[in-house]
């Protein structure tokens, strides 16, 4: 990348229409090849790295990653709906990463809305604690349910929505490694419902 950037410092202006375009492709597909290293490290780490858990405050976490997301929500009309989240456990860096993949889906899909509903909520049962995050996307076929967390699967092309197919992987990683579950409900132009789980049994009391 760097050196095709000194390239175009000394060529550019020398260069026809067609010429400038195949820049731009190499350009374009070194930062998604970028992305997808980046992508397969944190993904590959997720495996490996420590867990320190801990009690986690989901709510706040929850706004941490919403203003850590506010470029992709700029000049958009987006209501969020964010029910009372409770306290869990669990390690508080890799549910960050979990979370900010689900919400950046959720925003990512219902780009075309003229406004993005987003609700995240849970509910707790003897077993489990269940969190989800719903939106009014584009959705998906629920034929491809069992495929949505495989790594690089992807549902819809690079050109309609940008991604590396790494990162509902990297959530079930996440998620399975608190002992927890994931799953995804949707319609095709209805919206999706993405879930995670965590055992009733490690939560805060």
């Amino acid at each position: 990348d760097g050196f095709l950037k000194l390239l175009k410092q000394r060529i550019e202006e020398s260069l026809d229409k067609q010429s400038r375009h195949y820049m731009t492709t190499i350009t374009d597909s070194i930062r998604r090849m970028d992305a997808l290293i980046d992508d397969l490290l944190a993904f590959s780490r997720m495996g490996r790295s420590e867990m320190y858990t801990g009690p986690v405050d989901l709510a706040g976490l929850v706004q941490m990653v919403i203003r850590d997301l506010e470029p992709e929500t700029q000049d958009r009309s987006i209501n969020w709906r964010i029910a009372d989240l409770p306290s869990i456990t669990g390690d508080q860096a890799m549910l960050h990463l979990a979370l900010t993949n689900l919400l950046s889906n959720a925003l990512k899909f219902s780009r075309k809305r003229s406004q993005a509903d987003i609700e995240i909520g849970y509910h707790v049962d003897q077993k489990e604690t269940i969190i989800f995050v719903r939106d009014n996307g584009v959705g998906f076929d629920m034929a491809y349910a069992n495929k949505l967390f495989d790594v690089f699967h992807r549902l819809h092309r690079a050109d309609e929505f940008e991604g590396t197919g790494i990162g509902l992987a990297n959530v079930q990683r996440i998620i399975s490694r608190h002992g927890g579950r994931v799953w995804a409900e949707g319609k095709v132009d209805q919206g999706a419902t993405f879930y995670f789980s965590l055992p009733t049994s490690i939560q805060e009391t």
